[in-house]
């Protein structure tokens, strides 16, 4: 029995009936790691006492008779969550060394439910990254073609469950970057509605737009897991008073009661032909379950992306500004408080970063705040209306998630424009606060391809729900996962 090949459900199964210990579980998969990670570059940090520790805690539940639905299954962490006592580096030589002195409210959610904490997952430098290519500790490696990219910016996260490294990961979505490499990676990523998962603890990119989910191999293993760590934070205040996102109230849709929308905005020129024959096909599959579409338009998507790197860039600029070498983090050598900031800013933050703040520093600035921010929020106004207005009539939304499959590392670094349009499909749903989630539709050329699905605000059971139709009516996950 190879435990790393289970689904969390089925971990969890095995677990209660005492099949196999949560140290058993562990061990199985930190030996994946060791084997397979120096191909993948998915992990930042494994501290296997950690893990270890967390497992015997977990066990401790299970011969009680006590725990949850996820006591003694593994998860690994995107390195943008605070840990307590373990180093949370956001891929970042900014924060190299820096040891958060508590835990994010979804750790603290994990450890009650009693799962085990597997690691940190590499991501795009401080989550800004469409790619997974610009990680101070180096790209992360598409476990279907190492020589590809596994989407980003939750990198790792995605990789570490796409090669067996873990059945569960979280990772952040603040315009596409659970969706967009769980699409590419062969996954199930879901972006719940802004917050129903706490942000404590979570290091800020664009506070409006950031949200915590779950990555997985299946629908229920999402839903299990988006259910651990759902609720209201009062630490968190922009958290919704709502409850957990209930796993037993996400009911497997009859497809022949749904209602669909097909915007013609996303499905346009900017996508692949071969990710287009996929998607046709699936649509088709999803007809005959009866599925009814319906073509909508939606026209502010057409200023998506213009208007999403105007306010993620602000934001993070305003968030970033704390980080200056001196309350944490190494500190450059320079003349003054102005040039230590200056040196260490320039030493510590990668291109990618540079950029993005300075952009935002730029939208902010008083000649040009109600040209470029104010206009960009009057643009993110009206593209939520009209996909209000659209729910009205539909009961979902459904997009390709990547416009184009896993392209080559490297591939795309000369056109930085080009990386950004690849999120035209996954912003929207930051942009308005829905939930999101990407399931796979298919492989071509031997490379998945993710079908999106958009829902809103506050119907994330429903929207579950109908991911699990969809997912059985196209035939359920991969038979066979990539073993590089």
């Amino acid at each position: 029995m190879e435990l790393h090949r289970l689904s969390a459900l089925e971990l969890a199964d095995r677990l209660k009936k005492r099949e196999v210990s949560a140290v058993e579980v562990a061990e199985a998969h930190l030996a994946r790691i060791r084997a397979l990670d120096g191909q993948i570059n998915a992990f930042l940090k494994v501290d296997e006492d950690w893990t270890l520790q967390s497992a015997r805690k977990a066990q401790e539940l299970l011969d009680r008779g006590e725990g949850g639905a996820l006591t003694g299954v593994p998860v690994v962490l995107k390195d943008n969550i605070s840990t307590d006592g373990v180093e949370t580096t956001c891929a970042s030589k900014i924060l190299s060394g820096y040891v958060p002195p508590y835990d994010a409210t979804v750790v603290a959610n994990l450890k009650a439910a009693g799962a085990t904490l597997l690691g940190k997952a590499n991501l795009d430098e401080f989550a800004m990254g469409t790619s997974g290519e610009n990680s101070a500790s180096g790209p992360t490696r598409n476990p279907w073609d190492l020589e590809r990219v596994p989407g980003g910016s939750s990198s790792g996260s995605a990789a570490a469950v796409a090669a067996c490294m873990a059945p569960l990961s979280l990772g952040s979505d603040t315009g596409g970057s659970i969706r967009m490499p769980a699409s590419l990676c062969g996954l199930v990523g879901y972006k719940p509605t802004y917050g129903r998962v706490s942000r404590y603890g979570l290091v800020a990119f664009g506070s409006s737009l950031d949200q915590i989910g779950p990555f997985a191999r299946s629908v229920a293993d999402c839903a299990a897991l988006a259910e651990a760590i759902s609720g209201h934070d009062p630490l968190d205040s922009t958290s919704l008073a709502h409850p957990p996102i209930s796993r037993d109230s996400v009911k497997q849709d009859d497809l022949r009661s749904i209602k669909i929308g097909l915007p013609r905005e996303l499905f346009g020129e900017a996508i692949d032909p071969a990710v287009r024959e996929v998607l046709e096909a699936a649509i088709n599959q999803l007809t005959l379950e009866g599925v009814e579409f319906k073509d909508i338009s939606l026209p502010s998507i057409e200023y998506g992306v213009t208007t999403y790197y105007i306010i993620a860039p602000a934001e993070a600029s305003s968030n970033l500004a704390r980080f200056d070498g001196i309350r944490y983090g190494p500190r450059a050598e320079g003349t003054g408080h102005i040039g230590l900031v200056e040196r260490t800013r320039a030493e510590g933050f990668g291109r990618e970063v540079k950029s993005r703040i300075m952009i935002g520093t730029y939208a902010l600035s008083a000649g040009y705040y109600d040209a470029y921010y104010i206009r960009a929020q009057q643009v993110r106004s009206a593209m939520r209306r009209e996909f209000e207005l659209a729910y009205q009539s539909v009961d979902a939304i459904l997009s390709p998630t990547s416009p184009i499959p896993a392209f080559k590392l490297g591939e795309l670094n000369a056109d930085p424009m080009a990386l950004k349009l690849l999120d035209l499909c996954t912003i929207p749903a930051n942009m308005g606060g829905f939930p999101g989630i990407s399931l796979n539709a298919g492989v071509t050329a031997g490379l998945p391809v993710g079908v999106q699905l958009l829902g809103p605000a506050l119907a994330d059971e429903r929207l579950l729900g109908i991911a699990s139709g969809v997912e059985k009516a196209l035939g359920g996950p991969p038979a066979h996962w990539p073993i590089p």
